[in-house]
């Protein structure tokens, strides 16, 4: 059976984090990426671009007394990949070596902030 829903938990270099019930994020594996180009005489070939692993959309619960944002801020900063994992309503946890992209906005009617992730190599259900 096919199980969708909320992702039920993100986690950071260790710190977990709640992500929001409607989140509805995205999840690239990594890998190769083709192409298929065409030749002068009309035969084709593949080319192959690697792309990196990424998870989207993330809308997660940020506490200021923890420090979270300062927390995301910091793995941004820092010039190390990080361990990261995803776990969603299918029970399933992906995990991937990598780092926080894009900016950190924090939504403070909501204290949350939507950021995405990402790395090289491949994301792994674990």
């Amino acid at each position: 059976m096919t199980v969708g829903g909320s992702v039920q938990e993100v986690s950071i270099k260790g710190r977990t984090f709640a992500a929001t019930a409607d989140a509805d994020t995205t999840r690239k594996l990594g890998g190769f990426e083709n192409e298929v180009q065409v030749n002068g005489d009309g035969t084709t070939r593949v080319v192959k671009t690697r792309m990196p692993w990424n998870f989207g959309d993330l809308v997660l619960d940020v506490n200021d007394s923890r420090g979270d944002q300062e927390f995301l801020q910091g793995i941004a900063n820092a010039a190390e990949d990080v361990a990261i994992s995803i776990t969603y309503a299918s029970g399933v946890t992906y995990q991937g070596t990598g780092t926080v992209i894009g900016e950190i906005v924090m939504n403070s009617q909501n204290a949350t902030v939507t950021i995405e992730v990402g790395g090289s190599g491949e994301a792994t259900a674990q």
